[in-house]
C-alpha cells in the first residue's frame, strides 16, 4: 500500500512542539563569550592587538587599547545575527 498525501505523523517536530511553531535559534557560542551590550544597544568588544608583541608598540597604541570600544555598525549588524535573542 503506497502512502497518499501528507501524513502528519512523519512531521519531523519535536513531541510537545506544534507543527507551526518555529524552532528555537541557537546563540554563537564565540559570540557570547566576546561582546556585551550596552544599556542602549550597541555592542561592546575587547580591543585587538593586547595580548603579546607590546614593546614593539608606542605607548600611545597602548593606552588606547586599554578597555574596550563600541562595534561599528556596520559590524554591529553582523554580530546581532549571531545573538538572536541578545545577551542577559
Amino acid at each position: 500500500m503506497a502512502c497518499q498525501g501528507g501524513s502528519s505523523r512523519h512531521q519531523r517536530t519535536g513531541p510537545y512542539r506544534s507543527a507551526r511553531e518555529m524552532p528555537k535559534l541557537k546563540t554563537k557560542s564565540g559570540a557570547k563569550k566576546r561582546f556585551k551590550l550596552t544599556a542602549t544597544g550597541k555592542i561592546k568588544a575587547g580591543v585587538a592587538g593586547k595580548r603579546h608583541r607590546l614593546l614593539s608598540h608606542n605607548a600611545k597604541y597602548i593606552r588606547q587599547n586599554r578597555g574596550t570600544k563600541v562595534m561599528s555598525a556596520s559590524d554591529a549588524k553582523i554580530i546581532k545575527i549571531f545573538l538572536p535573542y541578545g545577551l542577559s
